[in-house]
Protein backbone atom coordinates (compact mmCIF):
# COMPACT_ATOMS: atom_id res chain seq x y z
CA UNK A 1 0.00 0.00 0.00
CA UNK A 2 1.58 3.29 -1.04
CA UNK A 3 0.97 6.51 0.82
CA UNK A 4 0.12 9.52 -1.29
CA UNK A 5 2.00 12.74 -0.65
CA UNK A 6 -0.11 15.90 -0.76
CA UNK A 7 0.70 18.37 -3.49
CA UNK A 8 2.29 21.61 -2.40
CA UNK A 9 -0.20 24.46 -2.40
CA UNK A 10 1.90 27.50 -3.27
CA UNK A 11 2.06 30.28 -0.75
CA UNK A 12 3.42 33.45 -2.32
CA UNK A 13 6.09 35.48 -0.55
CA UNK A 14 4.04 38.67 -0.86
CA UNK A 15 5.93 40.30 2.00
CA UNK A 16 9.28 39.89 0.17
CA UNK A 17 10.67 38.29 3.32
CA UNK A 18 14.41 37.60 3.45
CA UNK A 19 15.72 34.61 5.42
CA UNK A 20 17.89 35.08 8.50
CA UNK A 21 19.02 31.43 8.26
CA UNK A 22 19.19 29.13 5.23
CA UNK A 23 19.05 25.36 5.68
CA UNK A 24 19.86 22.94 2.88
CA UNK A 25 18.10 19.60 3.34
CA UNK A 26 18.58 18.61 -0.31
CA UNK A 27 18.97 14.85 -0.60
CA UNK A 28 17.78 14.19 2.97
CA UNK A 29 14.68 12.11 3.68
CA UNK A 30 12.08 12.07 6.43
CA UNK A 31 12.61 12.69 9.30
CA UNK A 32 15.89 14.55 8.69
CA UNK A 33 14.48 17.81 7.22
CA UNK A 34 12.19 18.29 10.23
CA UNK A 35 15.01 17.37 12.61
CA UNK A 36 17.09 20.14 11.03
CA UNK A 37 14.19 22.56 11.52
CA UNK A 38 14.02 21.67 15.23
CA UNK A 39 17.78 22.11 15.60
CA UNK A 40 17.87 25.55 13.97
CA UNK A 41 14.65 26.86 15.54
CA UNK A 42 16.20 26.30 19.00
CA UNK A 43 18.82 28.96 18.22
CA UNK A 44 16.44 31.47 16.60
CA UNK A 45 14.58 34.40 18.13
CA UNK A 46 10.83 34.84 17.71
CA UNK A 47 10.12 36.48 14.36
CA UNK A 48 13.31 35.22 12.69
CA UNK A 49 12.90 33.71 9.22
CA UNK A 50 14.34 30.35 8.13
CA UNK A 51 14.55 29.21 4.51
CA UNK A 52 14.46 25.44 4.01
CA UNK A 53 15.44 23.87 0.70
CA UNK A 54 14.51 20.20 0.35
CA UNK A 55 13.95 17.49 -2.23
CA UNK A 56 11.91 15.05 -0.13
CA UNK A 57 8.25 15.24 -1.24
CA UNK A 58 7.11 14.35 2.29
CA UNK A 59 8.15 17.87 3.36
CA UNK A 60 4.95 19.08 1.65
CA UNK A 61 3.12 17.35 4.49
CA UNK A 62 5.67 17.62 7.29
CA UNK A 63 6.67 21.30 7.13
CA UNK A 64 3.11 22.73 7.33
CA UNK A 65 2.31 20.32 10.19
CA UNK A 66 5.56 21.30 11.96
CA UNK A 67 4.48 24.96 11.76
CA UNK A 68 0.89 24.33 12.86
CA UNK A 69 1.84 22.05 15.75
CA UNK A 70 4.59 24.29 17.15
CA UNK A 71 3.05 27.70 16.48
CA UNK A 72 5.30 28.89 13.67
CA UNK A 73 4.19 30.59 10.44
CA UNK A 74 4.65 29.19 6.95
CA UNK A 75 5.36 32.47 5.16
CA UNK A 76 5.92 31.05 1.67
CA UNK A 77 6.47 27.79 -0.16
CA UNK A 78 7.10 26.84 -3.74
CA UNK A 79 8.13 23.91 -5.87
CA UNK A 80 10.43 24.10 -8.86
CA UNK A 81 10.93 20.67 -10.38
CA UNK A 82 11.99 18.37 -7.56
CA UNK A 83 13.13 21.26 -5.32
CA UNK A 84 10.88 22.53 -2.51
CA UNK A 85 11.56 25.88 -0.85
CA UNK A 86 9.89 27.02 2.37
CA UNK A 87 10.09 30.26 4.34
CA UNK A 88 9.14 29.83 7.99
CA UNK A 89 8.80 32.51 10.68
CA UNK A 90 9.50 31.39 14.23
CA UNK A 91 6.55 31.95 16.52
CA UNK A 92 6.73 33.44 19.99
CA UNK A 93 8.20 31.31 22.72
Amino acid sequence: MSQSIPSLAPVKNEENVVADIKVDATGLYCPEPVMLLHKHFKTMAAGDILELNATDPSTTRDVPKFCAFLGHDLVACEQQGEQFTYLLRKGSE
